[in-house]
């Protein structure tokens, strides 16, 4: 009986502590006596959060184009399309920036969803009274906001740009043998990683803070996610950011309501397939345009390629030499938006 009544205990007790090791640590909320301080403006949702937000390029008033930049993974508003002075005011194109639930200055939202990420940018856009079109362009993890967007708020659409937007296995429109083979070749780290954000969310805060077995690459930096292109660029991009004061911002309020909540979306089950979105615009009054690269190892180009076979009305531009994070560099940023604005080909290599 007295086993019996300790090995009860023992198991009572490890469950407890599993259960706590599990649990997200509360956010460190903008403003709060806690947390860290807001330093950007901020608009009011109708839910009560505040998101923040930045405006930059050719004044709104003056604008030509109106474009909200949606930020990836473990990002900010502050990492903009790095275009040209020149092509911008040519073209005359405001930017709004913002950082997503979570992320930055923006509070947490812990209902977070694929179809909340359009209803903010669509709120965000109404509050900053742009107008009743815009376009957005959404980058890597921002690539699912963007896809909401091109389901949930296509009227609200000037055009879109996905920009090596991320990739959902469980996508029921992928063939099962090829969704599979690609996602085998991910490293193991990465396999376990998105099969618990799909799976088992609860468990991902547990998953990403322990400390003994490897988890997503991209966090840990493994080297292998990164072509030498890319590696360079994430140098420039780093120095940047440290530069400018916002190195450690995208995860100022805690990793569970930025980093974590992004993969429990972006790999979760969605509410709607985009390869069964309808064209937005099937009198061609606007354009939507993937870009990828060919050496891209966190976005596979096989899915992406099979993608826009079953969504012809995408314009799909493949960087043959690309990375990752191509777009980050002037001539790839012009290219994106004169593709977007003007319908021009691009012209970078």
């Amino acid at each position: 009986m007295l086993i019996a009544t300790l090995t009860v205990t023992a198991l009572a007790v490890l469950a407890g502590w599993g259960y706590q090791a599990i649990q997200p640590p509360p956010p460190k909320l903008c403003g709060s006596p806690n947390g860290p301080p807001i330093t950007s403006p901020r608009i009011q949702l109708s839910d009560g959060r505040f998101l923040a937000y930045k405006e930059s390029g050719t004044p709104k008033n003056k604008a030509k184009h109106k474009i909200i930049l949606v930020h990836g993974f473990d990002n900010c508003k502050e990492l903009i399309l790095p275009a040209s002075q020149e092509l911008v005011c040519e073209l005359g194109v405001y930017f709004l920036s913002f950082d997503r639930a979570g992320y930055g200055d923006s509070d947490p939202n812990p209902k977070r969803d694929a179809k909340s990420e359009a209803t903010d940018i669509e709120e965000l856009a109404d509050r900053l009274d742009i107008g009743l079109k815009f376009y957005v362009i959404g980058f890597s993890m921002g690539g699912y906001p963007a896809w909401s967007c091109l389901k949930y708020i296509p009227h609200r659409l000037a055009g879109a740009a996905l920009v090596v937007p991320v990739i959902n296995y469980w996508w029921p429109s992928f063939p099962a043998n090829l969704s599979k083979r690609v996602y085998r070749n991910l490293l193991v780290q990465d396999q376990i990683t998105f099969w618990i954000a799909h799976n088992a969310p609860s468990l991902l805060c547990g998953w990403m803070t322990q400390k003994w077995i490897p988890k997503l690459s991209v966090v840990e930096g493994h080297p292998h996610i990164f072509s030498g292109d890319d590696k360079e660029i994430r140098q420039k991009m780093a120095a940047y950011a440290e530069e400018n004061g916002f190195l450690n911002k995208p995860r100022q309020q805690g990793v569970h309501e930025s980093l974590h909540r992004d993969l429990m979306v972006g790999f979760g089950n969605w509410e709607f397939d985009p390869m069964n979105i309808s064209n937005p615009f099937p009198d061609d009054e606007g354009s939507v345009h993937i870009w990828q690269g060919y050496d891209d190892r966190l976005i596979p180009v096989d899915l992406q390629r099979f993608l826009v076979k079953k969504l012809p009305w995408i314009q799909y531009h493949e960087n043959p030499k690309g990375g990752h994070l191509f777009f980050w560099t002037k001539e790839w940023s012009d290219a994106i938006l004169g593709s977007l604005l003007r319908g021009q080909m691009p012209t970078a290599t």
